[in-house]
């Protein structure tokens, strides 16, 4: 991102009003997973990984084509975190939309909570954050035990979507550190979309080619990409530039909340009660947790300003 780009978007996220921090963090949720539950419906056709695939492919796609990352100066370090980065949160999407393939919307995302929460407590010493800990570990054995008699596997998924979560955190440092998130996030799903085809594509071509002659297809990627992947980053942007890390830690908390909710408007996944009270220890635990968000990269510190106090680690 060029410095004026920086300057124009910040000053972007400065003419949001308080008030309306809240509602453009969840129009960016909503985005998120109205384009899962979109892609939930092409599972009928399409393989989820093939569907994962499309969503990194499509976002990368419209990222590189807006973002132009080649104007900046890489060196093999930052593509190499940058392709690292993709290649962990592509394989999270992959994990993810396996899950979603076989269990509610609502608790796949809560289980992906467990990976965040644990990075917060393992690396803090607040009571806090450790209290964070075992109200998610609660919060996912209740949403979880009440789907191992039909969806063990898609437990099994989510938990390893909750794992490159984790592993999406710790890499989100050095992505933010090494270069913009957005241009590093094009570059990343790009290289990701190029190393992961064998693995999420092969399927899907063993078992019906055609359907990726259809320009519906890649029509349907495109926007899964732009609603999942697109929208909501971008939009995080102007939210973290507007209020801080601190604050957008505990706007995190809508996440499990909108999921259910699109789950049971647009897929008709309505939570048993285990469920619905695993998830709200989960936004508890959310709320006391600093945890990163999914695939979200945080803008890197900006050296022409002073540093905002309310954010950690510069940013």
């Amino acid at each position: 991102m060029t410095d004026v780009d920086a300057r124009g978007l910040a000053s972007v996220g400065r003419s949001f009003p308080p008030w309306s921090v809240p509602f453009v963090f969840v129009v960016g949720a909503l985005a998120q997973y109205l384009g899962a539950a979109i892609g939930v419906h092409l599972f009928d056709t399409i393989s989820p990984a093939a569907v994962a695939w499309l969503r990194a492919a499509g976002a990368a796609a419209v990222l590189l084509a807006w973002r132009r990352p080649w104007r900046t100066r890489w060196t093999a370090r930052t593509i190499a975190v940058a392709g690292g980065f993709g290649v962990v949160t592509v394989g999270m999407n992959l994990a993810f939309y396996e899950a979603i393939a076989r269990i509610p919307l609502g608790t796949a995302v809560a289980i992906e909570f467990l990976g965040p929460v644990l990075v917060a407590a393992l690396g803090s010493r607040r009571a806090r954050d450790v209290l964070a800990l075992v109200l998610v570990v609660a919060g996912v054995a209740l949403v979880a035990g009440a789907r191992f008699d039909v969806g063990l596997v898609g437990v099994g998924f989510a938990l390893l979507a909750a794992g490159l979560w984790a592993g999406y955190v710790v890499l989100g440092k050095s992505v933010a550190t090494a270069g913009d998130g957005l241009d590093s996030l094009a570059v990343g799903m790009a290289v990701a979309s190029v190393i992961l085809a064998p693995l999420a594509l092969t399927p899907q071509v063993i078992e019906d080619p055609s359907v990726f002659t259809a320009p519906s297809t890649w029509l349907l990627g495109v926007g899964v990409g732009v609603l999942s992947s697109v929208i909501p980053y971008a939009l995080d942007q102007v939210v973290l530039r507007t209020v801080g890390r601190a604050r957008f830690a505990l706007l995190l908390a809508l996440l499990p909340t909108t999921a259910t909710v699109v789950g049971v408007v647009v897929l008709r996944q309505v939570p048993s009660i285990a469920e619905l009270a695993g998830i709200l220890c989960v936004i508890v635990a959310v709320a006391l947790g600093g945890v990163e968000r999914r695939a979200r990269p945080a803008p890197p510190a900006e050296t022409t300003r002073p540093q905002d106090p309310t954010r950690e680690d510069g940013r």
